[in-house]
């Protein structure tokens, strides 16, 4: 199945997709075997698709994981939050915030898009405007503390409790004059404002998500309008995100190529405008003149759509990849692109940072799951199994096996990615055990070698170059060790959690997977768990190591 690098899908190509899916594989199974155990299906959620509306087009679910601090917010600081986005990349820390942290119950999920109990019937409401501050709060003690799921579905926003037994979401969010296609939370936020939402129409909201939890409506309240009616931007919003540490700034991806840095602290309307763009294929930087404009200054990254954007963890490096295939780096403070390369073929749909910022995954319509290392500034591994295009990767920085602990450094990488082919792929990366093949000799036979890569490649590209797509001979080839079948829909995204994997498809059904022995130590305290660890790590130390397992 096909599907535009911007984030649409026709639903003509959505049901053929679910038919042909359905055919090739009649059964799915509960459960999915790895090196340190099963994983087991925990939860699965559904939503009633008759109270969903698709006016303003048909759009990707995308999941954002939110963890509200007490209220008021404790002085002593935390890991970062940051959201999960199919198209977006990767937000990882959000991940590492969950698991038990609504007290010790069992982790359980809410992500169904039920609207029997929040719209009564009435899913359809009237036109959105930041004036709603005024409404009156529903449960004006509610803290809001806990862990929650935001996600879109057709025209709306669902906020889920993570930790609670409930099926049905526990707040909608309706937009009656554009669809909302991505979001991000920021744990960090110093004041109300930690959720940012872009839509189709260009728009862009900044809310406190506590706020939108204690008030009963059905529409965003104390909300900050960025853009508005497409004043800076009329095109749509690909992929939003918080700069780590940026004190409330963050930055709005759109289909044009070009990319917006806000500040939230300034008033929404007193827009910028920016100059022409003179040249579509180069990138470029404008700033706006003056100082309370907001945006602050407009990054013309491609020509064409910029589909996913994520920051590393210290916020110090962007990685952007786009319809033209490309995956583009920048030195986000310097406003200078630091490297990037060319898919094998075709657009380039989502990319992921590794939690020390050594490597950035890469996935697109060339079917395969791409490395790229930061030292060497080019693909280091390609990853071959999916039968289509990869629209989910994301690293896992709770993986880790008894071998690779007390080293104090990571060994080993293991990762996940999530296709149009409905699949979820595992994979395993140890750089120093990769054969990398080496360009073949005039009039001799093509070597091998073993060991790390950076020896044997040429030398890293000079900074701000692109480089052109790899030869197929030059990338050493890596399989996975896990294959599963996880949705009868094409995936859209995943995100790993302490205590599971959490699968989503394109039509807003999430699946929670609970790692191994996860279940078990919770039912019996004097039980632990399995070959896997998963303790809680340090932001930057992301240990992890595994041994080759196929099904």
């Amino acid at each position: 199945m096909h599907s535009n690098a911007n984030g649409m899908l026709s639903t003509a190509a959505a049901a053929a997709s679910s038919a042909n899916t359905a055919v090739q594989s009649p059964g799915l199974k509960t459960y999915f075997k790895t090196p340190e155990g099963r994983y087991k299906l925990h939860y699965e959620k559904t939503h009633p698709s008759g109270l969903l509306h698709y006016a303003h087009g048909k759009t990707v679910t995308q999941v954002s994981l939110a963890h509200l601090k007490d209220k008021p917010a404790p002085s002593t600081p935390t890991a970062p939050s940051s959201s999960f986005s199919s198209s977006s990349g990767v937000r990882s820390a959000a991940a590492r915030l969950l698991g038990g942290s609504n007290g010790s119950r069992a982790l359980s999920f809410v992500g169904g898009n039920g609207g029997s109990k929040i719209n009564g019937g009435n899913s359809r409401i009237g036109s959105l405007g930041s004036s709603s501050s005024s409404n009156s709060m529903g449960s004006s003690n509610f803290d809001g503390k806990g862990s929650y799921l935001v996600f879109n579905v057709g025209d709306a926003i669902f906020i889920s409790d993570l930790n609670s037994q409930d099926k049905d979401p526990i707040k909608s969010i309706h937009f009656s004059n554009s669809n909302p296609v991505c979001h991000a939370f920021d744990q960090d936020a110093k004041d109300g404002h930690d959720l940012i939402i872009g839509l189709i129409s260009g728009d862009v909201y900044s809310v406190s998500l506590r706020q939108q939890l204690q008030d009963v409506g059905k529409k965003l309240v104390g909300a900050q309008h960025y853009n508005k009616d497409g004043s800076v931007n009329n095109s749509r919003c690909t992929s939003i995100a918080w700069v780590p540490g940026g004190d409330g700034t963050f930055v709005v991806a759109h289909a044009d190529g070009n990319l917006y840095v806000y500040e939230k602290g300034k008033d929404g309307a007193n827009d910028s405008s920016f100059p022409f763009v003179k040249d579509p294929m180069q990138f470029s930087i404008a700033h706006a003149r003056y100082s309370k404009s907001n945006p602050l200054a407009r990054w013309h990254i491609c020509q064409g759509s910029i589909n996913s954007i994520a920051f590393s963890t210290d916020g110090a490096y962007l990685a952007t990849v786009g319809r033209d295939g490309y995956l583009r780096v920048f030195d986000y403070y310097k406003e200078q692109l630091v490297c990037g390369g060319k898919s094998y073929y075709g657009a380039l749909l989502c990319c992921a940072w590794s939690m020390d910022g050594k490597y950035i995954l890469t996935g697109g319509e060339d079917d395969l799951v791409q490395v790229w290392s930061m030292e060497d500034r080019k693909v280091v591994a390609w990853g071959e199994g999916h039968n289509s295009w990869v629209s989910g990767v994301f690293f896992d920085s709770y993986w880790s096996s008894p071998n690779s602990e007390g080293t104090g450094e990571t060994v080993m990488y293991r990762f996940g990615s999530v296709g149009q082919d409905t699949q979820l792929l595992l994979w395993d990366l140890e750089m120093d055990e990769i054969v990398v093949p080496l360009r073949r000799p005039p009039g001799g036979s093509p070597t091998y070698s073993t060991g790390s890569q950076s020896a044997h490649w040429d030398s890293a590209c000079p900074v701000g170059n692109l480089q052109p797509a790899p030869s197929t001979r030059d990338v050493p080839k890596i399989s996975p060790v896990v294959a599963h079948r996880v949705h009868t829909e094409p995936l859209s995204g995943l995100i790993f959690t302490q205590e599971s994997v959490l699968t989503v498809c394109r039509e807003g059904h999430i699946k929670i997977w609970m790692r191994p022995g996860v279940g078990e130590s919770q039912s019996n305290n004097s039980e632990t768990l399995s070959s896997a660890s998963f303790k809680e790590k340090p932001l930057f130390s992301s240990k992890v190591g595994s041994s080759s397992y196929k099904l």
